[in-house]
């Protein structure tokens, strides 16, 4: 072995093993600040990647929740307001029946038209009210419901329109009906029996909708988690695994500067020779 104060090979060694220590132990400090083993393009470029694009598609259902969520709160005010025309109808029958009696006196029969009215036109305020976020369902012409249901928007579920307003498609009984005669009364009866006939079925289609909406609010919310967990497979570190490399890092830099140490010193027993 040559003896040589210019150059240190011994401290040269000690140094890089010292340096390749700090380094691996710089990432699993990171690792255990950030709780990730892939925290950047740096640490697995590949893994990263699919990471980030796994990481878009969270996005997108996040959005997709959004929609379906709006979509199941507009459906739930529709149904409410068909569920209300519904009941008024059957109040309006059970009207309209006892107006059908040719024997009722004239103070019971504008009693039973006054509170005819009433009914009926109840049902034009509800039917008028019932919208959410700027959707009214159940009006004339009203709105259908439509929600995304894809991460990138290209699908969809859409939910008709159904028409509750007097005069309309479902309702045949107008804003001019009245029981004010026995057989103006018996009319109205035959129109509110198409009219609670056609509102049911109206109602059956709403809550067909309503439950496609929840079933697919259901599976978004699956298929989001499970994307969540895949992604932290790829790349949330092991802590526990990350401790005690942690620890035997620091016991590893410690002798490396212990090791180093003792490089350095080699140099000077190269007096020795000249005592």
């Amino acid at each position: 072995m040559a003896f040589s104060v210019n150059t240190n090979a011994g401290a040269f060694l000690a140094l890089q093993n010292l340096n390749k220590t700090s380094g691996s132990l710089e990432t699993v400090q990171s690792r255990i600040n950030t709780g990730l083993k892939v925290g950047s393009a740096k640490d697995d470029a590949a893994t990263f990647s699919i990471a980030q694009t796994l990481r878009g598609d969270v996005a997108g259902l996040s959005a997709v929740k959004g929609s379906l969520d709006r979509a199941s709160s507009t459906i739930d005010v529709a149904i409410a307001a068909g569920e209300a025309v519904s009941d008024l109808l059957i109040e309006l029958k059970e009207k309209a029946v006892a107006a059908k009696d040719a024997g009722l006196d004239t103070a019971s029969r504008t009693s039973l038209n006054d509170d005819f009215k009433q009914l009926r036109d109840q049902i034009s305020s509800i039917v008028s009210n019932a919208e959410f976020n700027g959707t009214n369902v159940v009006a004339n012409s009203g709105s259908d419901v439509v929600a995304i249901t894809n991460d990138d928007g290209s699908n969809t579920i859409s939910i008709s329109a159904q028409d509750l307003s007097l005069a309309g498609s479902n309702v045949t009984i107008t804003a001019g009906t009245e029981i004010a005669t026995a057989g103006a009364a018996s009319a109205a009866v035959t129109n509110i029996e198409s009219s609670i006939a056609n509102v049911n079925t109206a109602l059956s289609a709403l809550g067909s909708g309503a439950n496609r909406i929840e079933l697919q609010q259901e599976f978004v919310g699956k298929l989001s988690d499970s994307i969540e967990v895949g992604i932290g497979n790829l790349v949330d570190a092991d802590l526990a695994k990350e401790s005690a490399a942690l620890q035997s890092l620091q016991v590893k830099q410690q002798l490396g500067l212990q090791a180093l140490s003792i490089a350095n010193q080699a140099p000077s027993t190269v007096l020795g020779l000249f005592r």
